[in-house]
């Protein structure tokens, strides 16, 4: 991409593509609109509202079994984890409670490492994996472990082949998420499952992008454990889950007071665990229709872009793919500038926890994308709240700011 479209500065031409002023909203539409909800989800009105009785005068410790406030405390911890284990096909008593997916990973991981040492020292995993997993994978590596980090094909999905063949008598675990973070692909997961049941290999799976956005059932993947995040499916931040199976044992990471069956200690966040219940519950009843109409609003989006706009790009496999994710690559634009163009629209250009840095993602460049069109990536996350209107919006404010860009692009 030439360097003078990558130093466009905040010029006349750009305010040109800058979002009306104040009172100039389309009929219908709040300005900024919302659409970055693989980062993270605003909480339901209905989770705050199960939520905020837990800070008040129900904010006994679920661990005080010798009076009322406790008692209540651990009843609503009770049926928040029967709540998430329906959602996903588990049982009550296989779920961990913990500050988020991050630890969920780092604790699957790690714990499993930790404990399974004298069976084997090799796990497997994805280069397009998030942070969290790989960050932990780099971690028990320098401890003495081998690592695989298995490929991905150009629409973004593993080799099952290959997986098979890395599989070997030292490995221990395999850990492939369900959905990506960045292009929302769909891995094949109950046939990587299979494959690991029948090779007695530990099977983890981050699952934050994929529970109450899809259809998760633990055993028909044939799980060993998986990692939740509350604020990516309405609920609060700082509250997440590990799916444990019955039978799988791990190494704690978090020592004091033997909580979550000895897997995490520390006193219970009840507030945060009774949000990430109902929004759970929420999910179960409601994610059909709602994985539709994404779908829906996600292709209308897709469609509006590419029918006024050429050299436009998907990331990643449609076939296979979140319902409300759209990954784009724009020719001759960068990203930079697009997303200046783009303030009445909270769009990203990757994923939340490394978009801070500037330079290509490193999960386009493992499906092979070259690092100009990783620039000029733009993830749209659609989610429970964007309507139709703020879709047809979304996409005239992208066409125009990249028909303006183009302009000022010499290479275009």
């Amino acid at each position: 991409m030439s360097s003078d479209v990558k130093s466009v500065p905040p010029s006349p031409s750009v305010h040109q593509v800058s979002p009306p002023s104040s009172g100039e909203s389309p009929i219908g539409i709040k300005l900024p609109i919302y659409m970055d909800n693989h980062a993270t989800t605003p909480t339901d009105a209905r989770v705050l509202e199960e939520m905020l009785p837990y800070f008040t005068e129900k904010f006994g410790n679920a661990s005080s079994r010798s009076h009322r406030f406790g008692w209540e405390a651990e009843k609503a911890v009770d049926l928040a984890r029967e709540r998430l284990a329906k959602l996903i096909g588990a049982t009550a008593k296989e779920i961990i409670f913990t500050s988020g997916a991050t630890e969920s990973d780092n604790l699957a991981i790690k714990g499993v490492a930790e404990m399974y040492r004298d069976r084997g020292n090799h796990i497997i995993t994805v280069v397009t994996e998030h942070r969290a997993v790989l960050d932990s994978a780099k971690r028990v590596e320098r401890c003495g472990y081998r690592v695989t980090y298995l490929p991905v094909a150009s629409d973004g999905l593993i080799d099952l082949e290959a997986l098979k063949q890395a599989i070997g008598p030292q490995t221990v675990l395999v850990s492939v998420m369900a959905a990506n973070n960045e292009i929302g692909v769909l891995q094949p997961m109950a046939e990587i499952g299979k494959l690991c049941r029948e090779r007695s290999v530990l099977f983890h799976s981050d699952l934050v992008q994929a529970v109450g956005k899809m259809p998760v059932d633990v055993n028909k993947m044939n799980l060993d454990l998986a990692s939740i995040s509350a604020h990516k499916l309405y609920g609060p931040k700082g509250v997440g889950a590990l799916y444990v199976r019955q039978g799988v044992k791990l190494e704690a990471l978090i020592d004091g007071g033997g909580h979550e069956n000895g897997m995490r200690s520390g006193t219970l966040n009840v507030p945060g665990i009774v949000g990430l219940g109902k929004a759970s519950a929420i999910a179960a009843e409601e994610m059909p229709q709602e994985a539709c109409r994404l779908a829906g609003l996600r292709n209308r989006l897709r469609e509006k872009i590419m029918a006024r706009l050429d050299q436009v790009y998907i990331n990643g496999s449609m076939e296979q793919r979140l319902p409300g994710n759209l990954n784009l690559s724009f020719a001759h634009v960068d990203g930079e500038p697009l997303l200046m163009a783009l303030t009445d629209v909270a769009v990203s250009s990757g994923s939340a926890c490394t978009s801070a840095r500037r330079e290509p993602s490193y999960v386009l460049k493992a499906l092979g994308v070259s690092d100009d069109l990783c620039l000029s990536s733009i993830r749209f996350g659609l989610g429970r709240f964007n309507t139709e209107a703020e879709v047809d919006y979304v996409a005239d404010r992208v066409v125009e700011a990249v028909e303006r860009l183009r302009e000022l692009s010499p290479a275009a």
